[in-house]
C-alpha cells in the first residue's frame, strides 16, 4: 500500500533536513580542509528540506530555493580547484536548481504548482533522464559501498576504535582524512547517500 502524497513528502523534508542538520554540526567540527564542503551540503541538505515541503504548508517560494541552490552550484564551483571530489556536489546543486526552475514556471512546460508531487512543471525529458540515470547510479554504488565499509570495519580497521584510514573499500575520500573516527566517516557517507536519494525521489516526482 502506498502512503499517501503528503506524508511521504513530509517524510522527504525529516530526511533531508536531518541530513543537513548532520552535515551544519559536521562543518562546526571539521577542519578547515573540510569545513567548506560540510557547510556547503548542509545548506543543500536544509534547501532540500524546503522544497520538499507539501505545497500551501510554507511561504518557500521556489525563486528563493533558485537563488540558494545556484549559490552552492557556485559554491561547488568553487571547491573544485581543490580535487574533482567535489564534483557530484555540483551536480547535485545543479539539479535542485533545475528542479526549483521548474516549479518557477521557467523551465519547458513548466506548469504553475508548487511542490514536488502537486502539479508542477517538468523539463526537458532527456535532462530529467540523465539525472535519474545518474544519481541511481550513485545511490546504489554509494550503498553498496556503505555495506562494504560496515561489514568490513572491525577487520579492516584493527577494531571498533578505528579509523576511516583503515578502509580499503575505494577511492580515498579526501573530506574524510586519515583521523576520521570510523563512526564519523560512516555517518558521513550515509548523510550523503540520504541526499542522494532525496534528489533521486524528487527528480521522480518531476
Amino acid at each position: 500500500m502506498s502512503l499517501p502524497a503528503s506524508v511521504s513528502s513530509w517524510l522527504l523534508v525529516l530526511l533531508c533536513a536531518a541530513s543537513g542538520a548532520y552535515c551544519l554540526v559536521r562543518a562546526g567540527r571539521a577542519g578547515r580542509a573540510a569545513r567548506g564542503a560540510a557547510a556547503g551540503e548542509a545548506v543543500m541538505g536544509l534547501g532540500m528540506a524546503l522544497m520538499a515541503v507539501p505545497p500551501g504548508t510554507g511561504p518557500w517560494g521556489p525563486p528563493v530555493l533558485l537563488a540558494v541552490f545556484c549559490g552552492t552550484a557556485l559554491h561547488a564551483l568553487w571547491l573544485l580547484r581543490e580535487g574533482a571530489h567535489h564534483a557530484h556536489h555540483l551536480v547535485g546543486s545543479l539539479a535542485m536548481a533545475y528542479m526549483a526552475l521548474t516549479m518557477t514556471g521557467g523551465g519547458p512546460a513548466a506548469g504553475h504548482g508548487g511542490g514536488h508531487g502537486a502539479g508542477h512543471g517538468a523539463g526537458p525529458p532527456v535532462l530529467t533522464g540523465a539525472l535519474l540515470l545518474y544519481f541511481a547510479g550513485y545511490v546504489l554504488l554509494a550503498g553498496a559501498r556503505l555495506v562494504v565499509s560496515g561489514g568490513g570495519a572491525a577487520v579492516a580497521a584493527g577494531g571498533p576504535g578505528g579509523t576511516a584510514a583503515g578502509l580499503a573499500t575505494g577511492p580515498p575520500d579526501p573530506a574524510l582524512h586519515a583521523g576520521t573516527p570510523l563512526r564519523s566517516a560512516e555517518l558521513t557517507r550515509a548523510c550523503r547517500l540520504a541526499m542522494a536519494i532525496g534528489t533521486l525521489a524528487m527528480l521522480l516526482a518531476l
